[in-house]
């Protein structure tokens, strides 16, 4: 078989999720034995500061007779971060270019006078 012919019954199924930094791959593939079985993989960006560039890549091999599991312990997990945390996105605060009037209380990044006061305003539970 050639090259071509084997990625071609290789790649049956695929979706891409773009996160920020990160892009996750969700890919069908075939075993020998023409059975299929999922790979998700994260791959994440990290900048250097000459600006070059370069990925890290984790994978994860799903078989059909995880699926039911998986999916179950992945709801479980999803539902109880939903639940205790919300939706909002915590660690969004802590980004270079994160706006203020995010919080709840609408304070302004020039509420604060001096360094000292900047740095009081993080609280150990966003952390």
């Amino acid at each position: 078989m050639r090259e071509n012919e084997m990625l071609e019954k290789d790649e049956i199924f695929s979706k891409v999720l773009r996160a920020g930094r990160r892009t996750y791959f969700f890919d069908v593939r075939a075993t020998k034995a023409d059975d299929y079985y999922i790979t998700i993989t994260e791959s994440k960006k990290f900048t250097e500061e000459d600006g070059s560039y370069h990925f890290k890549k984790h994978k994860i091999y799903l078989y059909k007779e995880d699926f039911a599991a998986f999916r179950e312990i992945l709801d479980e997990m999803t539902d109880f971060v939903l639940k205790n945390k919300g939706e909002e996105v915590i660690s969004e605060r802590h980004q270079r270019d994160f706006k203020r009037e995010y919080f709840s209380d609408n304070t302004s990044a020039s509420d604060s006078s001096n360094s000292e006061s900047k740095f009081t305003d993080i609280s150990f539970d966003d952390i």
